[in-house]
């Protein structure tokens, strides 16, 4: 009964380690104020810091064939887009974003005429904070970037 009372604490203790993501392991990289055309299917990134607290106004989305890749916006109030981090995971197909010094007073509506993405939620965690993730149909690639003046996030998506 010792033995497997200390087997299952020690199952409890390691569970976490297990399921954990081991980000280290994954590609990061530093945003850039430009579109580069590389694409990558995992990793993380984040933006420069801005500590001015701002709105995100809308998020919107074109898809033009000749192009070969759908773009994503996130439009801010700011000429500076906020302080950005985000994962992508190849394995669920998705994007996470996390936005600092950001908050939004409206429903984004949801998006149309979508060629990759499948889905787009938006959590307001705190008064200063929001969350999205971006879920998409199939497993796809990503060029992130951002624009100044306004400030907009820019995620070019392509198979």
């Amino acid at each position: 009964m010792k033995y497997l009372l200390l087997l299952c604490c020690s199952l409890l203790l390691s569970a976490p380690q297990i399921n954990a993501q081991d980000l280290l392991k994954e590609r990061i990289w530093k945003l850039s104020d430009r579109k580069k055309s590389i694409f990558f299917d995992k990793g993380v990134f984040y933006s420069p810091s801005n500590s001015r607290m701002q709105k995100l106004d809308a998020v919107r989305n074109s898809y033009v064939p000749a192009r070969g890749f759908e773009r994503i916006v996130l439009d801010f109030s700011d000429s500076k887009i906020p302080r950005v981090y985000g994962h992508i995971s190849k394995d669920e197909k998705k994007v996470y974003l996390d936005l600092f010094n950001t908050s939004i007073d409206q429903q984004i509506p949801n998006l149309k005429n979508t060629k990759y993405l499948k889905d787009i939620e938006i959590f307001n965690i705190e008064k200063d904070q929001v969350s999205i993730e971006l879920s998409f149909k199939s497993s796809v690639s990503f060029d992130v970037f951002y624009l100044e003046n306004p400030g907009r996030l820019v995620l070019d998506v392509k198979k």
